[in-house]
């Protein structure tokens, strides 16, 4: 029989760069572990330097001092057994992950597939693996591989378990949150534990990292494909299992697809197995805490604690004292001040008002409000004399021209310039306010409602935003976000009567529209065979295109989206591409 082995998973913070902070938590993690008992505890994918580094990898500096990281958290291990992520270097670099044994690293293991879509360049950085590795702990033989290596079928979990013997499979990964993935990905697991009869654990990175989120909820699946433990999802959580190896192999004798698997196996020449030197045996375990299999996040719970989460990561692990924002009485501004305020506490955030003669009295008293709800300071600073002095330098050079859009512009552009004032002055980050409806688009202002640091909103579509506000104020005993931001009709506010369906189409239209085009590279007809209007859908598409120049110069924002705007979807500024409707429906053609 095999004794039961204690496992912990560390889903922890780490962050990029910080290789002294990332050690020290590393290696209390490891602490907290083997007071509890465990066997072995494993952390997320590139721990140690953060994840991504991106070219922070062509540093050979910063490549030399994540090694010498690991070589203190090896140090560290006396007792217990790690995984932990770091980049190796042998000719070339590697995404790695370290087996640490009793003071010493034992061996290591290469990221064999590596990512290089959507946000992912890891074909840029890293060479792949080739090598399988399994090793035995206590009797127990256990495999490890790394985040994507676990979503292809087969190798090399496959020989891993089959060839290998592995009863349990480690997984460390740094997997990126996006709304509904976390389904798939523990349907995914699920499947993989079912397929080789293998208790899967994955440990996953949790925290924001620029525009992506981690959402933790590493989990543990035993080998008939059922979760038994998770962790917590968006915050750092250490869980520990107790594991009946012996259940593995039990399972594995009513199963014969693993007999059948191994005789289609080749050669196993890119096997490596490793024996473990013996450790005295373990004192009595302390009992662990009872924890349950975390119940599943609501859509709307998991996409608002994603963008606190990463706001909250962006502010404190760049070292801003506090964060300013416009508050113009609409919804946008609202729902993102509430963010910000249940991200860092009110004391850290400061609403500013900047009417002009445009803005109706509602929305400051809107703005009071939604302040006075939140608790934080509400600076008031009017713009219409500052206006006006523009429009007095610019008479001259403008004269004979009717206002039109210029005019709209230069007020965006004074808010944009006094938040950048107050930023400079008190150390402050300016969040931006606008969503991705608006800046799909292009309806909206560069170096305006544009500046700042840091976009909460820039992933999340208009519709979207009204649902995060019904739920946020949901969760307190009266509406934080005031019903009347709520209710009426978005304007910018920049000229007399505007709304925001002057210039677009209704948000329940375009939306839908914007998802299909952008996140799902869906064609002209398709949405027109879909029953949109033909000309709403080709003003979009181009509006969309012709609008790229903005959104390379917009500030990073929380992806929460399969596809957001910056990495996730590159086109190029410079580009003659035009999309038309036919009714032939041959309308894909390229115009001078």
């Amino acid at each position: 029989m095999i004794p039961k082995l204690r496992l912990a998973l560390a889903q922890v913070n780490s962050t990029v760069g910080d290789l002294t902070g990332n050690v020290k938590k590393i290696v209390q993690v490891i602490g907290r572990a083997r007071k509890m008992g465990a066997d072995l505890v494993a952390f997320p994918e590139l721990a140690i330097p953060g994840y991504p580094p991106e070219d922070l990898l062509l540093n050979p500096s910063f490549i030399q001092g994540n090694l010498e990281a690991l070589g203190e958290v090896a140090r560290a291990t006396r007792g217990i057994t790690a995984i932990v992520g770091f980049a190796d270097k042998d000719d070339d670099i590697y995404n790695a992950a370290a087996i640490l044994h009793d003071g010493q690293r034992v061996g290591v293991y290469h990221k064999i597939y590596l990512p290089n879509y959507g946000v992912f360049d890891e074909d840029r950085y890293f060479q792949r693996g080739e090598d399988f590795l399994v090793f035995e702990l206590r009797g127990a033989i256990i495999g490890v591989n790394i985040c994507e290596d676990i979503w292809y079928p087969g190798d090399p979990m496959r020989t891993q378990c089959v060839a290998g013997g592995a009863q349990l499979i480690v997984n460390i990964s740094s997997s990126p949150f996006h709304a509904g993935k976390k389904k798939a990905r523990r349907e995914l697991l699920c499947s993989r534990a079912w397929d080789y009869s293998v208790i899967v654990a994955y440990v996953n990175l949790v925290g924001g990292q620029d525009e992506l989120v981690f959402d933790g909820g590493s989990i543990v699946v035993d080998q008939g494909g059922e979760v038994i433990a998770s962790a917590k999802d968006f915050e750092e959580d250490l869980l520990l299992v107790d594991l009946d190896l012996d259940r593995v192999f039990l399972n594995r004798l009513h199963d014969p697809r693993r007999r059948k698997d191994r005789q289609t196996l080749g050669p196993q020449s890119r096997l490596q197995k490793i024996t473990l030197p013996a450790q005295k045996a373990p004192r009595a375990r302390p009992p662990l805490p009872s924890r349950g299999v975390e119940s599943p996040l609501g859509r709307l719970e998991e996409i608002y604690r994603a963008l606190v989460l990463g706001t909250g990561d962006y502010v404190r692990k760049n070292g801003f004292r506090g964060v300013v924002l416009g508050l113009s009485g609409g919804i946008d501004s609202s729902l993102t001040a509430t963010i910000a305020v249940d991200a860092l506490g009110k004391d850290a955030v400061v609403g500013v008002a900047m009417p002009s003669i445009y803005s109706s009295k509602e929305s400051l008293e809107d703005a009071q409000a939604l302040a006075e709800n939140l608790g934080i300071e509400l600076k008031v600073i009017p713009i219409q004399e500052v206006f006006e002095a523009f429009l007095r330098t610019l008479q001259g050079v403008f004269a004979g021209r009717k206002a039109d859009v210029t005019e709209e512009n230069i007020q965006a552009r004074i808010r944009g310039t006094l938040l950048m004032a107050l930023s400079n002055k008190f150390g402050w980050l300016v969040l931006t306010t606008g969503n991705k409806s608006e800046t799909g688009v292009g309806y909206c202002t560069l170096y305006g409602d544009m500046a700042g640091g840091f976009a909460v909103i820039k992933d999340v579509p208009k519709t979207l935003i009204y649902e995060l506000s019904h739920y946020r104020n949901s969760l307190a005993p009266k509406p934080i976000i005031p019903r009347r931001v709520i209710e009426k009709a978005p304007s910018a506010e920049l000229r007399p009567n505007q709304k925001d369906t002057d210039s677009l189409p209704p948000y329940e239209i375009l939306d839908p529209i914007l998802q299909a085009y952008v996140e799902k590279d869906q064609s002209l007809e398709n949405l027109v065979q879909k029953g949109f209007d033909p000309k709403t859908v080709e003003r979009v598409i181009r509006m969309v295109n012709v609008n790229e120049y903005k959104r390379r110069q917009a500030p990073p924002g929380i992806k929460i989206t399969p596809r957001a705007f910056g990495k996730d979807r590159r086109l190029p500024i410079t580009n003659k591409f035009r999309i038309s409707y036919r009714k032939d429906h041959s309308s894909q053609k390229k115009s001078a």
